[in-house]
């Protein structure tokens, strides 16, 4: 972990694959495959990713599982269907704090990339509304495009609205 937060990637790959193989977690795999994409190789990334079983891991694995895939396809120039991946509509059930908040994130920053500036504010605001936890700079962010200051008042959102990108967001919905 040491190693991946320094952005040691060679290292990091080899003792994650080391803890898979002692643990047979498949925990540690969107880890594994975020080191491929750091060493410039998402294709790799995104081949790791599809050894993990969705449907045997919990939410926070198939939150990281999706936000890789998605870094990979926009690595390789595939913002369009980087922005699909982040659809899912289990991860859409998302309660606010971390997994949503960086859902929400990065969709934001792929719609960004997409040239969609207008909608890229909507879900940062989206995203700063659900990082009740602080694990994004959303809200941050938010303030340095519009020179205002977050509030979820200004926004009008309830605590209960599905604020993740839901089946078809991003297709002009």
């Amino acid at each position: 972990m040491a190693a991946y937060m320094d952005g040691d990637f060679a290292e990091a790959i080899a003792e994650l694959r080391a803890v898979r193989r002692m643990s047979g977690s498949e925990a540690y795999v969107p880890m594994m495959a975020d080191c491929e994409r750091g060493l410039g190789r998402p294709r790799r990334a995104l081949e790791l990713l599809k050894e993990v079983d969705l449907r045997s891991v919990d939410t926070d694995t198939r939150v990281e599982v999706a936000l890789v895939a998605a870094g990979a396809r926009a690595d390789l120039g595939q913002v369009d269907a980087a922005l699909v991946l982040l659809q899912a509509p289990d991860l859409g059930r998302l309660a606010k704090g971390g997994p949503r908040a960086r859902l929400e994130y990065a969709y934001s920053d792929l719609l960004s990339q997409a040239g969609r500036e207008d909608e890229a504010r909507v879900w940062l605001a989206k995203a700063a509304a659900s990082d009740v936890e602080g694990v994004t700079d959303a809200a941050e962010r938010l303030e340095e495009f519009t020179g205002v200051a977050f509030s979820e008042e200004e926004y009008g959102w309830e605590d209960d609205q599905d604020h993740v990108p839901p089946s078809g967001a991003g297709r002009g919905d």
